[in-house]
């Protein structure tokens, strides 16, 4: 049977884009996370999930209120996806990035690439997490590079890709 580490240590060879996962409690303070655990899983209607442990704060934050958005980091945004990544009692001050909250209940990191805002759809448990699947009530999208997360280390682009033939 594979051990925990060689199970972490396998995920760590797949490149993933990093987010942060954003959610407000009832009092109006903003809650986070860093994510990798993340996708679209239908266009019609649009929905996203994403994978969140039930240590975290967001986990209960999410299931309070139904609401959360997905914020998709800029390769200039190691700080944020670092502060993100750490348990809230070993994060010291305020996040390093400028918080935009919406009238509706919605939070956004600035500069992201894309934002994302949610409505929780459905939820389901296994294991450990609770997989939210969240209805894409708003989307922003910027242009830049994405931070990449790879061999457990931030990463950026090498270069420019090359679209895909699909023919």
């Amino acid at each position: 049977m594979p051990d925990i580490d060689q199970y972490r240590k396998a995920w760590s060879k797949f490149a993933t884009g990093v987010s942060v996962i954003l959610s407000k409690d009832q009092g109006g303070s903003v809650h986070g996370m860093a994510a990798n655990g993340i996708t679209s899983v239908s266009l019609d209607p649009m929905l996203v999930l994403v994978c969140v442990d039930h240590s975290r704060n967001t986990y209960k934050r999410i299931k309070e209120t139904g609401r959360f958005s997905i914020n998709i980091l800029n390769h200039n945004q190691i700080e944020v996806a670092e502060y993100y990544a750490r348990r809230p009692e070993k994060r010291i001050g305020e996040p390093p990035c400028e918080l935009v909250l919406g009238e509706d209940g919605s939070a956004k990191i600035g500069d992201s690439l894309a934002f994302i805002d949610c409505h929780l759809n459905e939820e389901i448990i296994q294991g450990d997490h609770t997989i939210y699947i969240g209805k894409v009530v708003d989307i922003t999208i910027e242009e830049g590079k994405p931070l990449l997360f790879y061999g457990s280390m931030f990463n950026e682009l090498a270069h420019e890709g090359r679209a895909p033939n699909w023919s």
